[in-house]
């Protein structure tokens, strides 16, 4: 009887299997860390170059905080200098494991573009790379990171449990397709026990359309990191709705994304609990923003590149916290 005691007493004081998630403030650009129970990390997207190494800066504080001293995973969704021009930055702040993106850029012909992926092309040379396609996955330890789009292309077939027919269909309106590094989004779904996250980097409409009608391919998720950085070209009702989010987190700037098209998509989704947000939208004003204990940078004359911090457990269960305030909430699975 004492032994197992002992035994019972010990299992109660083994830390809790926790995934960490670091919704980082890079000014309207991307940056999301991710930190498995194993302590493996995986960071998509590195925001912006330049700045005096800001967003590189504040990527190696958040890695710090979690304890992370080296980047397992490094995921370049697209060549865009807000999602990949801080690559050479981090890599001379930080170690990184191994690289992963769609392959090629397609806007060869753009010079600004071009200014972002030649260093980034010369960089990944010196480190592991794999060029993802749709239907690969992400060995980090703890997570199920499942590629959904990649490069122009989309699943073929539905994720398991998934494929249902998506009611939204019947009311899609077409945009013009993008013919660049947008449409060619890396685009994922992450899970985490009974814990789902979309992470679709800046995939446009047209390609959500291809992963959510006539069937949903994704399924549903308990947290929605938001497309495209709330931009109205993306964040369509029929890939959100579908989704059917409980909570949001919007990667916006004070005066990029946080469209009030995509913004009110997102709040009328249905099921939706909360929408965070990174940044207060000028664009939206007091009308299309959260309240300000939702959002980390209300201000931009006194933005100091607050982040919002996710911690979840494998029930399914997560606290989202504003890393200004210290405002945070539970949501039960």
């Amino acid at each position: 009887m004492r032994i197992a005691y002992l035994l019972i007493a010990t299992v109660g004081l083994l830390p809790a299997q926790t995934l960490h998630i670091y919704a980082i403030d890079v000014e309207g650009g991307k940056s999301t860390l991710y930190v498995s129970p194993s302590g493996e990390s995986m960071l998509v997207d590195t925001g912006y170059a330049g700045n005096n190494n800001r967003d590189a800066n504040r990527i190696a504080a958040a890695a710090a905080s979690a304890g992370v001293k080296k980047i397992d995973y490094l995921v370049v969704t697209h060549y865009h200098g807000d999602h990949a021009g801080g690559v050479p930055q981090l890599a001379a702040k930080m170690p990184i494991g191994k690289m992963f993106d769609h392959g090629d850029n397609f806007e060869a012909s753009n010079e600004k573009t071009q200014a972002v992926y030649k260093p980034y092309a010369a960089l990944r040379e010196k480190y592991p790379h794999q060029t993802l396609k749709p239907g690969d996955t992400i060995p980090i330890k703890g997570l199920q990171v499942n590629i959904v789009a990649a490069a122009g292309d989309a699943i073929a077939k539905p994720l398991p449990g998934a494929g249902q027919p998506n009611p939204y269909c019947a009311t899609y309106e077409a945009l013009p397709p993008d013919p660049g590094e947008n449409a060619r989004s890396l685009a994922m779904i992450i899970t985490f026990g009974n814990l789902r996250i979309s992470d679709l980097g800046d995939l446009y409409w047209d390609k959500e359309y291809d992963l959510a009608c006539p069937v949903n391919k994704l399924g549903t998720v308990d947290i929605y990191m938001t497309t495209h950085h709330g931009n109205e070209k993306s964040s369509s009702p029929q890939m959100v709705w579908a989704l059917h989010p409980r909570v949001a987190i919007m990667n916006n700037g004070a005066d990029k994304g946080g469209s009030v098209k995509a913004w009110t998509t997102i709040e009328k989704s249905p099921g939706l609990e909360d929408l965070w947000q990174l940044h207060y939208s000028n664009e939206g004003g007091k009308d299309h923003n959260v309240d300000e204990k939702f959002i980390a940078n209300p201000s931009a004359e006194n933005d100091k590149g607050y982040s919002i911090e996710v911690t979840a457990q494998a029930d399914g269960s997560f606290t989202v916290r504003n890393n200004r305030n210290q405002f945070e909430k539970t949501y039960r699975k």
